[in-house]
Formats: structure tokens, C-alpha cells, sequence
């Protein structure tokens, strides 16, 4: 019997995906990035989130292959002599589980809303897509700023799995829009088909049809969307850290690292911003490209 990898791949998903090398290297970039940053306590060569190990001796040296730089650090140091590898691989660690903690808080209620406004129809989905309306009024990005700014205010000494909680919320209070409509578009379409109309003529009851029938049908858009948004929330957590409000100083993620670099881009030190923000690219890239693979293999007109 075969396995369920095995089987994946002979899928026609699965062939799409060999015949693409495009997608091959984005999924092997992104499993890279995704490995170091699960187990960045063995990947990387420091651990540059503790004090005790950090020499301010070492700070702003160039990358090793200069003539200043030293072996011990590759890609050279930052203002606190930080290891900017090391820092790079815990700072993605926090943009990816800020990104996609997000977008599963944003896929779980937006799919929930977008799954009743579209069966249950009526005053219920008027009111869900006016509200829907409402919050697309507003700038995903300054909703985030908000929030994450109020959230920050309230709470200044809060531990940081509560300053993470806000970030996450502030990304995904504008998120499930998407999804919302999304998935309302497609419920109105699978609603009045053959097999939901019999599930209803046997007595299955509304919230089986929907959870059991309508959802499967209605969950290849959503599989897209979600992928390409990951990228969407790792550049607006990084913009929040960018401007102040995102990770916590103690824990800075990539967007930080990007912000710290940046006062002392035009003194020299090139290589502080570059690398983190070469990061940031590399990971939202391979995202995006999945995304777009994605959507062409689920397409059945491209087959």
C-alpha cells in the first residue's frame, strides 16, 4: 500500500509540482528557512539573544570574507556584537510563527463566517458582509499599527507571549476578510447543488451539510489565498517591528533587525540592514511563489 506522500506525488498536484523547478526551489527555500528556525538552538553558531555571551568589542564587524571581518562571524556583527547569522535565523524563527499563527487565526474565522454568511444567507449574511465592507474601509496596515500600539501601551510590561498574542491579533483582525468573501462566494454556489439539496432531503442537519459537504468544495481557493497571505503577514509583522510596535525589543525579529540596521546604514555599516532584509525577501519570495504554483495546480482549466 502506498503512502500518503507517495500517492500525493502521482496526484496530478503532485506532477505539477515535479515538472515545476520553480516551485521545487521555492519549497526547498522555504523548508530551509522553516528547519533553521524550528531548530535554530542547534542551527545557529550563537545564541545572540544572550547577554552573558555578547562582547561589545565585537560590534559592527564587516562580514568574514572583508578584511576587518573575523571567522567567527560570517556575515559579520551588529551594534551590540550580535552574530547577524544567528540573528537572522531566531528573528525568522519569530517573523514565521508570527505570520502563520495569523493567517490560521484569519483562515479559521474567516471560513467560519464566510461558510454561514453564504448557507444560512439572509440577514445573517447582509449583516456579516456589511461588516465585511466596514473593516476593508481601513488600511490593513494602520488597523495593525493600532492596535499593536494600543496593545502596547495597555500592556508595557506584559510578558511577551502577550505582546506576541497582540501582534498576532492586529495582523488578523483584517485578514479573514478575504477569506470571509472568499468562501461566502463559493458556499452560494455549493448551496443549491444536487448533493447538498439530497443531503437536505434525508434530514442531515445544517451544520453536518456545511461541515461535512459544503467545506471540502469550498477550501481549494482558500488553500492559495492562505499561502500567498503568509508572506502578506510576515511583511506586516516586519513593518510593525519596523516601526516600533511589533516583536518585543527582547525577542527582535527580522523586521527589528532591519529597523536597528538602519541608523547605521549610511555610516558604513552596509551589512547590519542588507542581510536581515535580504532575509525578509528570500522568505516572503518563496511564499509567494508557492502561493502562485499553487493556484495554477488547483486550477483544473490549466491541466
Amino acid at each position: 500500500m502506498k503512502s500518503t506522500l507517495a500517492r500525493w506525488f502521482d496526484s496530478d498536484v503532485g506532477y505539477s509540482f515535479r515538472t515545476s523547478p520553480m516551485a521545487m526551489l521555492a519549497a526547498a527555500i522555504a523548508l530551509v528557512c522553516l528547519f533553521c528556525s524550528i531548530f535554530a538552538g542547534w542551527v545557529a553558531p550563537h545564541n545572540p539573544f544572550d547577554l552573558a555571551t555578547l562582547e561589545l568589542s565585537d560590534a559592527r564587524l564587516p562580514p568574514a570574507w572583508s578584511a576587518e571581518g573575523s571567522s567567527k562571524y560570517l556575515l559579520g556583527t551588529d551594534d551590540q556584537g550580535r552574530d547577524i547569522l544567528s540573528a537572522l535565523i531566531y528573528g525568522a524563527r519569530i517573523s514565521l510563527i508570527v505570520g502563520i499563527a495569523s493567517v490560521v487565526l484569519s483562515v479559521v474565522v474567516g471560513v467560519a463566517l464566510g461558510l454561514l454568511a453564504g448557507f444560512r444567507g439572509g440577514w445573517i449574511d447582509a449583516m456579516l458582509m456589511r461588516l465585511c465592507d466596514v473593516m476593508l474601509s481601513f488600511p490593513a496596515i494602520l488597523v495593525a499599527l493600532l492596535i499593536a500600539g494600543v496593545g502596547r501601551a495597555l500592556f508595557p510590561h506584559a510578558h511577551e507571549s502577550l505582546a506576541f498574542g497582540v501582534l498576532i491579533l492586529s495582523i488578523s483582525l483584517t485578514g479573514w476578510v478575504q477569506y470571509a468573501r472568499t468562501v461566502r462566494g463559493s458556499t452560494l454556489v455549493e448551496r443549491n447543488k444536487e448533493y447538498v439539496q439530497a443531503a437536505r432531503v434525508t434530514g442531515v442537519s445544517p451544520l453536518r451539510i456545511m461541515r461535512k459537504h459544503v467545506l471540502p468544495n469550498v477550501m481549494g481557493p482558500v488553500l492559495v489565498l492562505a499561502t500567498i497571505q503568509v508572506a502578506t503577514a510576515i511583511i506586516t509583522e516586519a513593518t510593525l517591528s519596523f516601526l516600533g510596535v511589533g516583536a518585543p525589543p527582547t525577542s527582535p525579529s527580522l523586521g527589528t533587525l532591519i529597523r536597528i540596521g538602519n541608523d547605521y546604514l549610511f555610516s558604513g555599516e552596509w551589512w547590519i540592514t542588507v542581510f536581515p532584509s535580504a532575509m525578509l525577501v528570500l522568505i516572503a519570495l518563496s511564499v509567494n511563489l508557492l502561493g502562485d504554483w499553487l493556484r495554477d495546480a488547483l486550477n483544473p482549466r490549466l491541466r
